[in-house]
């Protein structure tokens, strides 16, 4: 009985060695296999690209962007100029040019001349008000001379209060006088000038900004209705959207949407709703909502065409979105591609959410602020799908 147990110790003792040194020998080969599994799995996440390549490809990035969420609606507009800072300069009356002093797109100061015109109605007008001056002056030395003679009963009462009268008349011509003089925008003539009667006036800039449209030549008679400059401040523009019914009464003056241009393809703009319109349009059943762009980098004109996005109702929680360009299909999943250095690219793996007006919705897998490659994110597509198909081989 005793060497029965001894025999089966002993065994157990053999054995359990033995485990110990096949588990001894194979851990140096499992930690191999790990050591080489986990630089191929970084590598396959990473897309290279060669030099040559880089330079001839136009690759931009954007920050990942948090912002409110909640429902938003996506509306068609057309810029206009900021009526604040918008004026069509035009002449009174018929008139001449004679000269031109600035051209379109010239940069123009409020009180600017923006030309030279000559109208014969100007020089009767000037001539009428140095005669209402004479006639005032004759009037008043008259009226002094009667309260003179009256104060000394010379005269009768009678006398002094037609001279009054006649003060009076003149005073009023005169002031009608200055003011058809002022219509031209030029002061009231002096008696000793050598243009006093002169038909020539200058046409000047109510607003500062720029010329945007130049109509008159010289040479060409102008006409009251017929404006010769538009000029206007094109720092801040007005976009005009047309919301329906049901979407324009959850829209709140102030909140920001986000604009896009299919001139500018890949540019953002910000926008701030400075106007929900209070009557419904009866055609359309549209209600017209007026948005604020700053017209960054002056790249924005009058006329052109947008689409904005605006948060309706109230708002959730602060989500994270991307452009609709910077995800991309890699390997059946959605990701984007995260820049490492100049030429290597991390392929990131995304869940995807609702599209967003030019944007996507991100779920999981990225971080506020990190950097994404969107213009260019196809070809790096490409080149991972490429990549793999050579590993393939």
């Amino acid at each position: 009985m005793t060497v029965k147990v001894f025999v089966i110790f002993v065994a157990l003792i053999t054995t359990s060695a033995c485990g110990r040194r096949a588990d001894e020998t194979a851990t140096p080969a499992e930690s191999a296999s790990e050591s080489e599994a986990a630089p191929h799995e970084e590598e396959e996440n990473v897309v290279e690209i060669e030099e040559g390549v880089l330079r001839d490809l136009r690759m931009t990035t954007r920050p990942v962007e948090s912002r409110p969420g909640g429902e938003r609606v996506v509306l068609l507009g057309e810029l206009a100029v900021d009526q604040r800072a918008y004026a069509e300069v035009g002449t009174p009356v018929a008139a001449r040019i004679t000269s031109l002093l600035v051209n379109s797109g010239d940069a123009v100061r409020g009180g600017q001349a923006l030309a030279e015109l000559t109208s014969p109605e100007l020089g009767r007008e000037r001539a009428a008000y140095l005669s209402a001056v004479a006639r005032l002056t004759l009037a008043d030395a008259a009226l002094e001379r009667k309260r003179a003679l009256a104060a000394e009963k010379i005269v009768p009462l009678r006398e002094v209060q037609e001279a009054e009268s006649a003060a009076g008349e003149a005073r009023a011509a005169l002031r009608a006088s200055r003011a058809a003089i002022a219509a031209f925008g030029v002061d009231p003539p002096k008696d000793d000038a050598d243009d006093a009667a002169s038909s020539t006036f200058t046409l000047r800039s109510p607003v500062s900004g720029a010329v945007i449209e130049r109509t008159a030549v010289i040479g060409q008679m102008l006409d009251p209705a017929t404006p010769a400059f538009r000029v206007g401040n094109l720092a801040t523009l007005w976009l005009t959207v047309h919301a329906f019914e049901r979407d324009a009464i959850r829209i709140q003056e102030g909140v920001t949407a986000r604009v896009a241009f299919p001139a500018l393809p890949g540019q953002d703009f910000e926008g701030r709703v400075s106007m929900v319109g209070s009557h419904v349009e009866r055609e359309s059943r549209t209600v017209p909502v007026r948005i604020d762009v700053a017209n960054k980098g002056n790249l924005l004109r009058p006329g052109m065409s947008a689409t904005a996005a605006l948060p309706v109702g109230m708002t959730d929680a602060a989500i994270l979105t991307v452009p609709v360009a910077a995800v991309q299909r890699v390997r059946n999943e959605w990701c984007v591609f995260l820049p490492r250095d100049e030429s290597h690219f991390e392929i990131r793996r995304i869940g995807r959410g609702r599209d967003l007006a030019g944007e996507v919705e991100v779920l999981s897998g990225l971080r506020a602020d990190e950097m994404v490659v969107v213009d260019g994110a196809f070809l790096l597509k490409a080149q991972a799908e490429k990549g793999e198909t050579d590993h393939g081989h």
